[in-house]
């Protein structure tokens, strides 16, 4: 649940790498909770937008586009 908050840059640079890792080579599955919308495209293959615990989108990383982001994840 939201690994990158208060930490520093490099830190959540060598977090990002960890979960890449753990997915790639591990084969594990990561359900990563994350505000920080570019460290969720870099760490992320898909991803899901809820809201009040519905979810309202769903897709692969490439399609969570500036205008995703703006529609769905600011207020």
């Amino acid at each position: 649940d939201e690994p990158t908050e208060g930490i520093q840059p490099n830190i959540v640079k060598q977090i990002e790498e960890a979960i890449i890792r753990l997915n790639r080579e591990r084969g594990l599955s990561v359900i990563l909770v994350e505000q920080n919308i570019p460290f969720a495209r870099a760490a992320s293959d898909r991803f899901l937008v809820l809201d009040k615990g519905r979810v309202v989108l769903a897709g692969r990383t490439d399609e969570l586009t500036d205008a995703v982001v703006e529609e769905h994840l600011t207020f």
